[in-house]
């Protein structure tokens, strides 16, 4: 708001006369690829069996190529998975735990949902640390035989580890990282994660329900040793007779996948490769986040809610509201000004998680624009002031 000189009233900044050119900032779904539109899938596949040989060329072509884009290492298994990444965490501590202590990371919802599951649902007495949102908890003195868990990114909060050197090179456990929103925008160290977990809907703006599940030699090893510790369900088994089902890393996926969505996955790394690949990705991400902290810092109503850029994320940029005297009344402004947004075709599902303080959540990955984040912010301001009326 500015002040008139003459007579001392408050007058409102006007509408902005940008409009972002794709107002889609949700964190999952999120935006597709720029260029993207349907007929520009192929086709062939749909209607035909994903156990014929086009549907099966064209789902081993996705795992192969997802796999190179990622930088993997050569002798770790990629494979396709239902039930999106909330199915590839399940599967993987279904499969895996229970052998060896368990240590569990939790900053933000998903984490905590997996604290939940191991100690409630699979009855082990796990060692938890936890952090509010905004931060991340102490990384230090992890014991190297424990199975380790934990979210790279945190979707919900908005941050993310610094790096892997945490994780011991000559660690016995298993580190489990659910990656769904760090996957193509940040830099991973495969050589750290022996289970690796992600969804098509975040960074490649892919579509919903299919997971796809990373597997190191050590992670293969452990499936093959023994039957896992418990009764599993068929879509969660990755074994037969103490041998790895290799198929489903070959495109012989559990359950029968949208040829649809497949597609839609080819078409984000056709995408990704003619920009660049990984680095390129990546860069566009930092872009964005970057374009978003230009404009907060300018702000005097909101602030990131990782305070720290060190941990602070790229992809699920999450800002909370400076004044926080009043929740109840902070989050009904915040769904004001998502209402508000909405309406004009600005902004599109930016509010925050609904277990997060309040406040917005803008996806800033790959395939956004940065035009389209700096056009966001006088929107921003503008929905902020309308709201205080």
């Amino acid at each position: 708001m500015t002040e008139s000189a003459e007579a001392g009233a408050v007058v409102r900044r006007s509408k902005p006369d940008l409009l972002p050119a794709n107002p889609r900032f949700s964190s999952g779904p999120c935006a597709k690829p720029p260029g993207w539109s349907l007929d520009r899938l192929r086709i062939d596949a749909l209607g035909r069996s994903h156990r014929g040989a086009i549907g099966k060329a064209r789902l081993g072509d996705a795992i192969a190529r997802t796999h190179a884009l990622l930088g993997l290492p050569a002798d770790y298994r990629l494979g396709i998975v239902p039930a999106s990444d909330t199915g590839a965490v399940e599967m993987a501590l279904w499969s895996l735990l229970g052998s060896r202590p368990v240590t569990m990371l939790a900053w933000e919802s998903f984490g905590a949902g997996w604290v939940t599951d191991v100690n409630k649902q699979l009855g082990l007495d796990a060692d938890v640390r936890t952090a509010d949102y905004g931060r991340i908890c102490d990384l230090g003195g992890i014991d190297p035989a424990s199975d380790i868990v934990f979210t790279w990114n945190g979707t919900t909060s908005g941050v993310r580890v610094p790096d892997a050197d945490w994780i011991s090179a000559d660690r016995t456990g298993l580190s489990i990282c659910d990656a769904t929103s760090a996957a193509f925008a940040q830099r991973i160290d495969w050589t750290k994660i022996d289970v690796g977990t992600f969804s098509w809907q975040k960074a490649l703006g892919g579509e919903g329900g299919h997971g796809m599940l990373v597997l190191s030699p050590r992670a293969v090893e452990r499936l093959e040793r023994g039957p896992a510790p418990r009764p599993l369900p068929k879509i969660f088994r990755l074994t037969k007779g103490g041998k790895l089902l290799d198929g489903i890393f070959k495109g012989e996926t559990i359950n029968t996948p949208s040829m649809l969505c497949v597609e839609d996955w080819l078409f984000a790394l056709d995408w990704a490769e003619r920009i660049g690949g990984l680095d390129a990705l990546i860069a566009r991400a930092d872009a964005n986040a970057a374009a978003f902290d230009n404009w907060v810092q300018r702000a005097d109503w909101i602030e990131h809610l990782a305070d720290d850029p060190a941990i602070r994320s790229n992809t699920s940029v999450c800002a909370r509201f400076v004044d926080r005297s009043d929740q109840e009344a902070n989050t009904a402004r915040q769904k004001a000004i998502v209402r508000l947004l909405d309406e004009e075709g600005a902004a599109y599902d930016i509010g925050a998680y609904r277990d997060a303080p309040p406040g917005l959540r803008i996806w800033c990955g790959a395939t956004v624009e940065t035009s389209d984040i700096e056009a966001l912010g006088p929107w921003l301001d503008w929905a902020w002031e309308e709201t205080s009326k």
